[in-house]
This record gives structure tokens, sequence and C-alpha cells, in this order.
């Protein structure tokens, strides 16, 4: 049997926890308030690892994610966080293909909102964008011509990201992309983050989330 990847683990977990929290929801008289259902989800995934209910690969953010439920109460909104979860992941692991005609997409839909795309100059080493602050993607020429072909994404491939983070989550969902968090510390374009797109959609963890979700 092929054990599951990341995403596969992680659409588990979110669908079985909001399917216990609406099945325990039909026994209580009344509607549960956000306190409830977070403090219901905070014991749910803590109890979750202490059973080991879900694959080893989502661990890491169930610890987490209990961590901010008892920090956060309401606050931490894991209901709406696994919400989008379950709606963005089901989304992008229906159709994972030709993710390289996607990041195409992806690119015309930031030059058209007025950022700046650059993909013709090969990033090896460290370097400065020059751009009186407009929002900008840079990615790599022998990565943005040598990983993709036929439209679709052959190996991993990292977009180097300065502009509002919300934007380009929202513009990666809608045009079917999980893109990983951004990353500071990998970055070789100064004042931008790295953001890594993978064959497949297959993210190692957990992927840059947009605002939409499908409610139950």
């Amino acid at each position: 049997m092929t054990p599951p990847c990341y995403n596969q683990a992680l659409l588990e977990m979110a669908s079985q926890s909001l399917a216990e929290l609406a099945r325990t929801a039909e026994q209580k008289a009344g509607k549960r308030t956000p306190a409830q259902e977070s403090h219901f989800l905070c014991t749910w995934m803590a109890d979750s690892l202490k059973e080991k209910r879900f694959s080893r690969l989502v661990m890491d953010d169930l610890k987490e994610w209990v961590q901010l439920g008892r920090t956060l109460g309401a606050g931490a909104d894991l209901k709406g966080l696994l919400e989008r979860i379950a709606f963005q992941y089901q989304c992008a692991m229906a159709t994972p293909q030709q993710l390289g005609a996607k990041l195409v997409a992806l690119l015309a839909t930031l030059e058209e909102a007025g950022w700046q795309v650059l993909t013709e100059s090969e990033i090896n080493a460290k370097l400065r964008l020059q751009s009186d602050g407009q929002p900008s993607v840079v990615i790599s020429a022998s990565e943005y011509q040598g990983h993709i072909e036929g439209g679709e994404l052959l190996n991993p491939l990292t977009l180097y990201v300065r502009g509002d983070e919300k934007v380009l989550a929202e513009a990666a969902f809608a045009n079917g992309l999980l893109l990983s968090q951004g990353n500071k510390k990998t970055t070789l374009v100064k004042h931008h983050k790295a953001y890594r797109l993978m064959p497949n959609n297959a993210q190692p963890a957990l992927a840059l989330l947009a605002q939409a979700r499908q409610h139950a």
C-alpha cells in the first residue's frame, strides 16, 4: 500500500476534524460559539496526537495548532483554518497537471495587476532588484525555461517575491497552484521572499493559504 503524501494526509486530517465538529454539533442543543468550536477542535487535535489518529506527516502541524488554540482560544480560528485547508487542497489536488501553464497564467495575472515580472535573468547569487517599491516576482531563467515542458512543471521552481502576500496567495489559488510559505532566509533577491512550486503541487509542508474557504 502506498503511504500517503503530505497533501493527502493534511486533507484527510482537516476533513475528518471538520466532520467530527459537525457530527458532534448535531448532538448539542443550540449552536456552538466560536470559542466552543475552538475548544472542541483544540481538544480533538490534542487527542489525535495522543492516539496517533493521523499520519505522522501532519504531527507538527497538529502540535502547532493545539498550542495556538490554547493560547488564542477563539482567536485561533481553527475551524476557519481547517475550512481553508480542506477547500483549497481539494481544488489543487483535483487538477495537479499543467502547473507550468498555470504558473504562466499566475504571472500574467500579477503583471496585469501592476507587478513587475522578471524571468529572463539567471539567478545564482545574491542580487538587488531596483523597482522603486513596485511589487515584483523574479524567477531564474534556467528554471523558468528548463523546468517547464509542454505546460508541465518537471522540477521544483523558486519564485522570489516582493509584494502583498495576500494578493499572491489569492492569485495562486485562483490558478490552481500551491506555493510554499515564503522564506526570507533562502532568498537570493534582496527584500524578496522565496516561494517554492513543486511538481504535482506536492508540497512537503503547509502551503501558503488564501482566504477562500468552503463553509459548512
